[in-house]
Parts: structure tokens; sequence; C-alpha cells
């Protein structure tokens, strides 16, 4: 039984596979951007559990078994988002709910759609997500050697805020913690106008 500690969180299931977090294949990893699609998110259901499940295992050395994602999303904090484009599920997203935080878990998008913004546009609906009343940032682990992830949540406002030792299980190598925080938009502040300086001017 995978999901043994971190009081019954997923966050093992990540670490003892070896990842700990969003990563692809370097064979996979594509730079050159392709034709953008609009995809629509929503909340995962069973019935998209066989495209999930392609998209993880062409996209990880490790990938979560299926009655991982099920033991996970049993979690009452845990939440399942899903791309969808065309009636196909082409990325999804796993994360965890805490008390001033997200806590992104798993996230990979098919191989035919990477470099085409579905992977923005679920970061983006989940920063959305974000309020400085309540979960004002998303942390998540990334492979200190998967320079691909570490670039595209840069790209998305995400910074690295430590190192963490020995974090796999299946191998040495260590990951960082990284991190967006959320920002509100301040209204532009106007300087008062001094009328009677202007008058005597």
């Amino acid at each position: 039984m995978r999901i043994d500690k971190h009081n019954g969180s997923c966050t093992a299931v990540a670490a003892r596979q070896g990842r700990g977090g969003p990563t692809w294949k370097e064979a996979d990893v594509q730079f050159e951007q392709k034709e953008e699609v609009r995809v629509h998110i929503r909340w995962m259901i069973r019935r998209d559990m066989p495209e999930v499940l392609d998209a993880e295992e062409e996209s990880f050395e490790f990938p979560w078994l299926e009655e991982d994602f099920i033991r996970c999303l049993r979690q009452r904090n845990c939440i399942g988002m899903v791309a969808e484009h065309e009636d196909r599920v082409v990325g999804f997203m796993i994360y965890e709910l805490h008390k001033n935080r997200i806590h992104v878990l798993n996230f990979a998008v098919a191989s035919d759609y990477r470099r085409r913004g579905v992977g923005s546009q679920m970061v983006a609906k989940l920063i959305g997500k974000l309020s400085s009343q309540r979960r004002s940032r998303v942390v998540l682990e990334v492979r200190e050697t998967n320079l691909a992830a570490q670039l595209f949540f840069r790209e998305s406002g995400f910074r690295a805020v430590s190192v963490l030792r020995a974090y796999y299980e299946d191998t040495p190598e260590d990951a960082y913690l990284m991190q967006y925080r959320y920002r509100s938009e301040k209204p532009a502040v106007l300087e008062p106008v001094n009328r009677i300086s202007r008058l005597a001017g």
C-alpha cells in the first residue's frame, strides 16, 4: 500500500515512485511551439480513467496505477481535473487542498497535445482558485534534472523556493520545491492634486 504517510495524503505515492510532482520523459520533450488548442477543463470522473492512464504511462518513467489514482481521489482533500478537446481527455492534474495552499501531485498532457497550450490552461485554471483570504499559493516538486518542467512552470510564474535533498525513494536525485504565490491586482494610486499651488502658479 503506497499511501501510508503524510496523514493519509497522496504525497507518498509520488515520492515513492521516483518523482514527487509533475515531470515528463526527456525523450518526449519538444520545445517547438505547435498550434494552440482551447480545452474544456472539468472535474475528473471514473470513465476518464483509460485516457488518463494512457497519458500517465506515456509521460512518466514510474507511472501511477489505476488503484493509485482511485485511492488518492478518495481522500477528502484530493481533487482530479481533466482537460478535454473534441471529446478526448488530453491532459489531467491531481492536487491536494490544504488550509493555505494547493499542492500539485500529478500533472500530464498527452504526447500529441504537448506545446499546444493545454498545460498552461490547466495551470491558469488552478491559479484562478487562489485568493488572498484563503489559499494563496500553489506548490509542487520537480526533479532536479527535469529542465523542461522547470522551464514550463517558470514561464507560468512559479519560482523555486527550496531544494529537497534525496527526495525520491528510487533515486538519490534531489527535487526543487516550486511555488506560485497569489498576487492581487492593486488599483493605480492617484496622486492628490494641490489646487492651491496650481492656482498660485
